[in-house]
């Protein structure tokens, strides 16, 4: 009898071949037979609107019983759609399973209204009260997770997401902020002219209890917890000065009531200053990210992997 033996590579191949056909099994098995890829869907009715916004929402295939909700809120001159394409998160939502919710401005220049007096009180007739109707909408109609509920945003949609923490605190657990302003920055009866000046070149400055003063008179009365906070600017930011960076650890210092000196800094990248408030954890009340020479461009280079670190979507179950 003659007896072959395989040299020890070809066992290797065979086991690693084995091992793929296994693998893709396994992915054919978990995809529902017949069912279309997720893609960016308009709601056109989704409660009340004071605003006249329209809601974009992508929910992914892999969203869960009770996923949680990301609203991820575009610059001026953006869209909704633009900033689904043009963004990360949607991916990362394939990736974790949580529902995006992406607000549409109506405006000229497409700009979200972060200045007027319905704007920074809870409830109030413009732009906000129609983003907390879309997430109002998700938790009903997608039966999401009213405790793990997230918002984001760039420039016009970081001074949104802003708004959105200090009008609706009970609302959202968490928000990262891209290149904004702090609440209330804009003078409301100067709103997009001197005060618009003022605040974008970091001229606008006030004392942190002010700051706070502000955000607390947003929603009167409310004693609950607020939201987490993460800060994002570039020290080469000509459209909102990085000054205004300095003007929101103020503010979220005083309304959070964290000491105002950070417990960590570091560089989790080059040219990349981090710094954490009060916890030295992955999800402190506050945390801060510097990038030297960043432009009015954000979220790039991986940011918006950090920031859903920061919020908490990639992991399951309620936040830390």
């Amino acid at each position: 009898m003659t007896v072959r033996r395989r040299s020890r590579a070809g066992v290797a191949l065979l086991a690693a071949f084995a091992g793929v056909v296994t693998l893709l099994a396994a992915c054919q098995a978990s995809v529902e037979p017949g069912r279309k890829p997720a893609s960016l869907t308009e709601v056109t009715d989704f409660g009340r609107n004071p605003g006249g916004l329209r809601m974009y929402e992508y929910v992914p295939n892999s969203a869960g019983a009770h996923p949680p909700v990301l609203v991820a809120i575009h610059p001026c001159t953006g869209s909704g759609p633009g900033f689904h394409a043009g963004t990360a998160f949607a991916e990362l939502a394939d990736r974790y399973g949580f529902i995006v919710v992406y607000p549409d401005a109506n405006s000229e220049g497409q700009c979200f209204d972060t200045a007027s007096s319905q704007a920074l009180k809870r409830d109030g007739d413009s732009d906000p009260t129609s983003v907390a109707s879309m997430v109002k909408y998700a938790e009903e109609h997608h039966k999401a997770d009213a405790g793990r509920v997230y918002v984001t945003g760039a420039s016009s949609g970081a001074n949104m997401t802003n708004v959105l923490l200090a009008d609706h605190p009970d609302l959202f657990k968490a928000g990262s902020v891209f290149m904004g302003v702090p609440f209330g920055c804009f003078p409301i009866d100067d709103y997009g002219s001197d005060g618009w000046r003022e605040c974008s070149s970091g001229r606008h400055t006030e004392t942190p209890q002010k700051w706070g003063d502000l955000v607390r008179d947003a929603y009167p009365g409310y004693k609950g917890a607020r939201p987490r906070v993460q800060l994002w600017h570039g020290t080469e930011d000509d459209t909102l000065n990085h000054k205004n960076l300095g003007e929101e650890i103020k503010q979220w210092t005083d309304v959070l009531g964290v000491n105002p000196e950070p417990v960590l800094t570091d560089q989790p990248k080059s040219g990349w200053t981090r710094t954490r408030y009060d916890d030295d954890g992955e999800q402190p009340p506050l945390e801060v990210i510097s990038v030297e020479g960043g432009q009015h461009d954000f979220p790039n280079s991986g940011m918006e992997t950090m920031a859903i670190s920061f919020l908490g979507l990639d992991r399951s179950g309620t936040q830390g």
